[in-house]
């Protein structure tokens, strides 16, 4: 499995791209693995402020669905619109073009609460 050591990692299997005020999140490797094949990605919060821990959209695979939950609090000011026509990207390439959100981060000390690369890697074993 890879998870990219510049990345940040939560328990719900989210990964964070910290870049300074902005976060970029999606789903790992493993999750998106564990998910099968992804059909739909629905994200109805854009714009809206969503606190750490909170839902802030799902994940559709052929056998289930799958809520996502907002690792740091922030505001979600960007959506990854190629998901709409290819959700199959979060397969493909789940660290690149199959991002999810971008988020206006507003609480940076929830930050501190996410997991390094290595402690994700002992979580899913």
């Amino acid at each position: 499995m890879n998870f990219p050591e510049e990345l940040k990692y939560t328990k719900d299997h989210e990964w964070v791209k910290i870049d300074g005020d902005i976060a970029t999140i999606g789903i790992t490797e493993f999750a998106q693995g564990e998910l099968g094949d992804i059909v739909y990605v629905d994200i109805p919060t854009e714009g809206e402020e969503v606190e750490a821990g909170e839902v802030f959209g799902s994940v559709e695979a052929v056998k289930t669905v799958s809520d996502l939950f907002m690792p740091i609090t922030g505001e979600v000011i960007e959506i990854n619109e190629a998901l709409e026509g290819e959700p199959e990207l979060v397969n493909s390439d789940p660290y690149e073009a199959g991002w999810m959100i971008k988020i206006k981060i507003s609480d940076p000390s929830s930050i501190s609460d996410l997991l390094s690369s290595e402690a994700y890697a002992e979580l899913v074993g």
